[in-house]
């Protein structure tokens, strides 16, 4: 375990917010010419907005925005040269591309592991208030084994969550048109930090490339949103606190890149803004893993992988101490998150740039996952094993979560079927895109077992689908720490929530303990996986690398009486 990635809160504290001042501050951006492009820049510690905005004019860059809160500025500067310079100025930690440098493909949407049930099945048609608020169950909850599992369905009956309790859905946005996400949508704190880039995610929807509070191009989102918190109200599924609001904090694009631009800004606007729990199941692009001076990589990718890890970590302090609690997918790359592989999927773009890195522990970190003070999940399928694909590991782990396995069930009539996945909210546009739902609006009849179609009494329809994925475990842990908000919160003046290590302690005293295996290294070659994917479960039943403190327990938390706690 390398001790950079478990600096304590004060050490993180002290290293990193040294640059404040009002928050998001931003300039109108003018045309450049084809030599220059835009790039993120971070201070460096204890250097005034003024000071850096004085070297990166030196540099050669024009500032035309800034989240003072954080050190980070948005430059325009000359297309070469600019991040050497801006690493060698001893007032700037360094400078990244803001955006991809050449034409990149849409991102897998949702990636291959998510799809994996879709794939398969495309494949062999090819070849052949005061008192609690409690709630009740929704007609497609008999599909959600994972609100069983994370005993969501016993905790709605005592605390069902409270619409003072806010949720951030970190994502690609959250479609806020479907009846399940409409009643606990909070339009006043719902922000999209992340503007179409027409190069990586194709032609603009809206003339200012803005995509609207409320919508989602790209789907995981409202994916994740719902899993948290789709309303108990009659229709489609429930979330796994039904009564919390949520928020929309779109940082990544509609092709499911996350730069870190809009994902800081994001995390800054939580933080400012009083939500109570952010839920990240994605990794800050193009880098899986951001190192400091890894020897694989050029000076200038070093530099602005620099830059990357000083502004995520700055961020991610930042909102903890501003009271948020913060929840992200472990990854879906099926390694020990102590013990990496050698990274060959960096950088994702563009098209063709990735190369292979081995990965030093102690200087590499997967962000936001590794960051400070953030939650990493895993991935359990309905039988609770460690799904395939999941990252595991002690270093890293906090809980484990249903997040579906594909795979799960050999030997039984369930083994390979869509039901191992996880069901959930899903805009009918992207459906339409993908090709299971018509022009109509209708379900095609080859997809009625995975794609379903739900409609209120006046006509408003909502669509749910299966994806499976660390990031489906995430938001069952984020859904159970929004309970703990609603159930063991307080006010403070006119506002409501709970510290972030009360929350973490809860969920972590409250989850089911799980031991290893027996014997504790897996293989998943049965189920058609190689011995890459084999994996070793190390530690004790209390605390283990693939079920971290246990299996999130929402009965559990809503029912718990903490320490701290008048009995």
């Amino acid at each position: 375990m390398g001790f950079n990635k478990r600096l304590t809160g004060a050490a993180v504290l002290t290293a990193t917010l040294t640059v404040t001042a009002a928050g998001l501050v931003s300039a109108p951006a003018s045309a450049e010419s084809t030599a220059t492009t835009q790039y993120t820049v971070v201070a460096a510690d204890n250097v005034s907005a003024a000071d850096a905005a004085a070297a990166i004019k030196r540099a050669g860059g024009r500032v035309i925005g800034s989240n003072d809160t954080v050190g980070m500025f948005t430059v325009v500067a000359p297309q070469n040269g600019f991040v050497a310079k801006a690493a060698a100025t001893p007032q700037l930690v360094g400078a990244t591309h803001q955006v991809a440098v050449g034409k990149a493909p849409k991102k897998d949407r949702p990636g291959n592991v998510e799809r994996e049930a879709q794939r398969a099945a495309r494949a062999a048609e090819k070849k052949s208030g005061n008192k609690p608020a409690t709630a009740g169950m929704d007609p497609l909850d008999d599909k959600l084994w994972g609100l069983t599992t994370v005993r969501s369905d016993k905790a709605r009956k005592v605390n069902a969550g409270d619409k003072r309790v806010t949720v951030g859905i970190l994502d690609t946005g959250v479609d806020a048109s479907n009846p399940d996400i409409a009643p606990n949508f909070n339009w006043a704190l719902s922000k999209n930090f992340a503007p179409d880039l027409p190069d990586i995610d194709g032609p603009c929807e809206v003339a200012s490339c803005l995509d609207p509070v409320g919508t989602d191009d790209g789907g995981h989102g409202t994916h994740v949103a719902g899993t948290i918190g789709a309303a108990a109200n009659g229709i489609g599924v429930s979330g796994v606190a039904p009564n919390v609001s949520l928020v929309e904090l779109k940082g990544g694009q509609d092709s499911g890149y996350f730069f870190l631009e809009p994902v800081v800004n994001a995390l800054v606007h939580a933080g400012n803004n009083g939500i109570d729990v952010v839920n990240m199941s994605f990794y800050v692009d193009p880098w899986l893993f951001n190192c400091t001076a890894n020897p694989a990589d050029s000076p200038v990718a070093q530099a602005e992988q620099r830059t990357i890890i000083k502004a995520m970590f700055r961020a991610l302090t930042y909102a903890h101490f501003k009271g948020v609690t913060l929840v992200s997918a472990l990854g879906n790359n099926h390694e020990d998150k102590g013990k990496p592989r050698t990274d060959i999927s960096s950088p994702d773009y563009p098209s063709g740039a990735a190369y292979d890195r081995p990965v030093d522990n102690n200087s590499c970190w997967d962000l936001p996952t590794e960051g400070p003070f953030v939650i990493g999940v895993s991935s359990l399928g309905p039988s609770l094993n460690k799904a395939d694909y999941s990252d595991y590991g002690l270093e890293r782990i906090g809980v484990s979560a249903p997040g579906g396995w594909f795979r799960d069930g050999l030997g039984t009539d369930t083994y390979r079927t869509v039901g191992n996945e996880i069901l959930s909210t899903y805009p009918k546009k992207v459906l339409q895109e993908e090709g299971s739902v018509d022009a109509d609006g209708n379900v095609l009849p080859e997809f009625a077992d995975s794609v379903f179609k739900q409609c209120t009494a006046s006509g408003q329809c909502g669509y749910y689908t299966y994806l499976q994925g660390t990031s489906m475990a995430s938001p069952h842990a984020a859904g159970v720490a929004a309970l703990i908000v609603s159930a063991h919160g307080s006010k403070h003046g006119n506002d409501f929530g709970l510290e972030p290590w009360k929350v973490e302690y809860l969920l972590y005293t409250t989850a089911a303990q799980h031991a290893c295996p027996n014997p504790p290294l897996v293989s998943y070659g049965n189920v058609g996986r190689p011995a890459e994917f084999d994996a070793l479960c190390e530690g004790t039943k209390a605390f283990n690398g693939f079920y971290g403190f246990g299996i999130v327990d929402a009965y559990a938390a809503v029912t718990a009486h903490a320490w701290w706690e008048h009995r």
